[in-house]
């Protein structure tokens, strides 16, 4: 069965090894000295195991299971009026460059006879966000996962962003923020719902 993009994926190495190391700090310790750092000074020797510790962090969403997040949470409620959860906050990689882009997604659906909890909205955020990422895909993915669950009139998730690979190397574009959206159902065919959920976003 081909697997979904926000199927969790299995961990091809366990996150201790055999001396109770992370496989991935010899890896950290070599890039220490490819870059001339020598990785046995004071500052530098728990480097390693602590970029090895935001690494699991940071890319926890690869094991999450949506279906366990979302499907303990849905609730039967006669409601058809939109619901925007705003201002998200989130971080993630650059998948290019492994390099932070950070900021807020906002998303909003309209119910057909079914809810979700809405604490759930922010943790599908960071399921997609804690992964090596684009942020075309990630502002689609959380779409996805909520049309394919609630199966509601729309779905609209605009997702504002800073990337650190362009404003720190390459273009040095500063405080260039990059804004995606993805539109379906109600979202995409009905200007106007698609203009109350832009108006929700930015209003005080």
């Amino acid at each position: 069965m081909k697997r979904r993009s926000f199927d969790p994926v299995p961990a091809t190495s366990e996150a201790a090894g055999p001396e109770g190391r992370d496989p991935i700090e010899p890896h950290v310790q070599k890039i220490l000295e490819l870059v001339g750092e020598d990785p046995d000074r004071e500052g530098l020797r728990r480097t390693p195991l602590r970029i090895a510790k935001a690494w699991r962090e940071l890319t926890s969403g690869y094991s999450a299971d949506v279906d366990k997040i979302i499907n303990q949470a849905l609730f039967t409620v006669d409601y058809n009026e939109m619901v925007c959860v705003k201002d998200v906050t989130f971080y993630s990689l650059c998948e290019h460059h492994g390099l932070p882009f950070f900021g807020k997604a906002h998303v909003a659906y309209i119910p057909n006879g079914r809810v979700v909890g809405l604490s759930k909205i922010p943790r599908l955020v960071q399921v997609f966000a804690r992964r090596l990422q684009l942020q075309e895909r990630m502002t689609s993915q959380i779409a996805s996962v909520l049309q394919e669950k609630l199966k509601p009139l729309g779905v609209g998730v605009v997702v504002e962003a800073r990337h650190l690979c362009m404003e720190m190397r390459g273009a040095e574009s500063l405080h260039s923020p990059t804004v995606t959206s993805t539109m379906l159902g109600a979202f995409q065919k009905d200007a106007r719902t698609r203009e109350e959920f832009l108006g929700l976003i930015h209003a005080c």
